[in-house]
């Protein structure tokens, strides 16, 4: 009786004592093939020419420069597709730079004609730049309208970092209805009408939920009452916020 417990017992011993196979030893036997792959994302690829990596535990740790920021987003990107990869350390930064002044008057100027003919006039961005890094925000009326301009800081040389403030209205067929008639409404007014002349539309009519907000800058304090007179005359909206500048 004795003998026959000690058996199953020795048996538990055994089986406790016996090493385990770590996390580590799990992880490495994918690191060569990862850094394989990770090789063929990085060799002749003239964006990334000045980028190094290394595989610990299947973990990717990405060093060195880049042109553009976007060619730093694009490769975060390709190695985290890479099969067996668990996570990704992305310590690449952006060699070009630029002076903050600069690189906020270039933006600018390409975010103010951005989507021409895609409904601009109902979108308004906000900009900022700070050593570098570019942060985003305002309000837009699609997704679409949202990325382009995240695109556009994204490729822009001298930019260190991109930061997504930017808010999507919710899809809505009465706001997309207002939209037209406050349109119509403002920029149909004998005064108004020449702001309708230039692409970058002046005046940006921003809506959610039948509530109106009027962003940019005009001439006179006369045509900032008169634009907001005619959007609170158009049936729907609920309330009107006037922020247009006047021009100094």
């Amino acid at each position: 009786m004795r003998r026959s417990r000690l058996f199953p017992l020795l048996l538990i011993a055994v089986g406790l004592s016996m090493p385990s196979l770590s996390s580590a030893q799990k992880g490495g036997r994918f690191n060569d093939q990862i850094t394989q792959d990770v090789q063929k994302q990085i060799q002749g690829k003239k964006d990334f020419k000045g980028v190094t990596a290394s595989v610990d535990d299947q973990i990717v740790t990405l060093n060195g420069t880049v042109n553009l920021y976007i060619d730093l987003v694009n490769l975060e990107k390709k190695v985290k597709k890479i099969k067996n990869v668990e996570a990704v350390r992305n310590h690449v930064t952006v060699s070009s730079s630029a002076p903050d002044g600069e690189l906020q008057d270039k933006l600018a100027s390409k975010l103010r004609y951005d989507r021409v003919g895609y409904g601009n006039v109902f979108n308004a961005i906000g900009l900022q730049v700070k050593d570098g890094v570019v942060t985003l925000s305002g309000n837009v009326h699609d997704y679409p309208s949202r990325d382009s301009a995240i695109a556009i800081a994204e490729t822009m040389p001298g930019v260190k970092d991109v930061i997504d403030n930017i808010e999507v209205a919710p899809t809505s067929n009465f706001d997309d209805d207002l939209r037209y008639r406050l349109y119509r409404a403002i920029y149909g007014d004998s005064v108004l009408s020449r702001y309708a002349l230039d692409p970058q539309k002046p005046i940006r009519i921003v809506v959610d939920n039948g509530h109106v907000t009027l962003y940019g800058v005009v001439n006179s304090t006369m045509e900032k009452q008169l634009a907001g007179t005619r959007a609170n005359g158009v049936p729907g909206v609920f309330s009107v916020d006037n922020q247009l500048i006047v021009a100094q």
